[in-house]
C-alpha cells in the first residue's frame, strides 16, 4: 500500500510518514501544492492524506484536479480549519474523510480503516458486460481487457458512477478536465467518440448513448 502525504509542516509530515510506514505503507511526502499534484496524478497511491492550506496551489485545488485527471485513490483532508463549511466543501469536492488538527493517530488509522472496507465494496463497477475497477483503473468488457488513457478512464468512471442518468456537456467538461464554460469547445464529442471506439465498436452493442441538446448517458439498452 503507497500513501502520499501533501503537508508542507515538517513535523505533521514526519509524524504522518512514520506513523503510517509503523503500519506497513510506503509514504511519499510532499511539501507544496503543485509538486502534490504532480505526484498524484504520476503515481498510482492507495491514499492521499491531503493539508487545506499548502504553498502554491491549496488543497482544495490539489482535489479538484486530482479528480480531473482521473485520481480515484480516497482523500483525507487534515486541516486546522474546523468550521463545518470547510468541512462540508471537503466532502462536497471528493474527499471520503476530514480530519481537524491536532489528532491522534490511532484515531486517524481507525478513519483509514474504515475508507479501506468502504473502498473494497465499491471499488468495481459493473454495467452489463463492462466492468472498472476505480483503484487499479482497469476497465474490461465482455472478459476483454481494454486500454485507455486517464482521461478517457475519468469520463467513463463519471458516466459509469451514473449510470442511467444523462449528464450534460458542460457537467461532463468541468468534472473531467476542470473547464467551468466548455463554450465553443468540442472537447466532450471528441472524447466521447474516442471511447466509444474502444468501449462500443469492437463488441457490437452500444452502452454509451447520446441524448439530443441533452448530452450523454451509459446504460445497455
Amino acid at each position: 500500500m503507497r500513501a502520499l502525504v501533501i503537508e508542507d509542516e515538517p513535523k505533521t509530515a514526519t509524524f504522518l510518514r512514520d506513523g503510517l510506514r509503523d503500519q506497513g505503507w510506503h509514504v511519499d511526502v510532499v511539501g507544496d501544492g503543485d509538486r502534490g499534484l504532480r505526484e498524484a496524478v504520476t503515481r498510482l497511491h492507495d491514499l492521499l492524506l491531503l493539508d487545506v492550506r499548502l504553498p502554491g496551489l491549496d488543497g482544495w485545488s490539489v482535489l479538484t484536479r486530482a479528480r480531473a485527471e482521473g485520481v480515484t485513490a480516497p482523500v483525507i483532508f487534515l486541516t486546522a480549519q474546523d468550521r463545518v463549511e470547510d468541512r462540508v466543501r471537503g466532502l462536497d469536492q471528493g474527499a471520503d474523510d476530514y480530519l481537524v488538527k491536532p489528532f491522534a493517530l490511532s484515531e486517524l488509522l481507525a478513519r483509514i480503516r474504515s475508507i479501506r472496507r468502504r473502498g473494497s465494496e465499491s471499488a468495481r463497477i459493473q454495467v452489463a458486460g463492462l466492468e472498472l475497477d476505480l483503484i487499479n483503473r482497469g476497465v474490461s468488457r465482455e472478459g476483454q481487457s481494454v486500454e485507455l488513457t486517464p482521461k478517457e478512464f475519468a469520463l467513463l468512471a463519471l458516466l459509469a458512477r451514473n449510470a442511467g442518468e444523462i449528464l450534460g456537456r458542460r457537467f461532463l467538461a468541468r468534472e473531467v478536465w476542470g473547464m467551468e464554460d466548455e463554450g465553443e469547445s468540442n472537447l466532450v464529442d471528441v472524447a466521447i467518440r474516442r471511447l466509444r471506439r474502444k468501449i462500443d465498436q469492437p463488441f457490437g452493442k452500444a452502452l454509451i448513448h447520446s441524448v439530443y441538446g441533452a448530452g450523454y448517458i451509459l446504460q445497455a439498452r
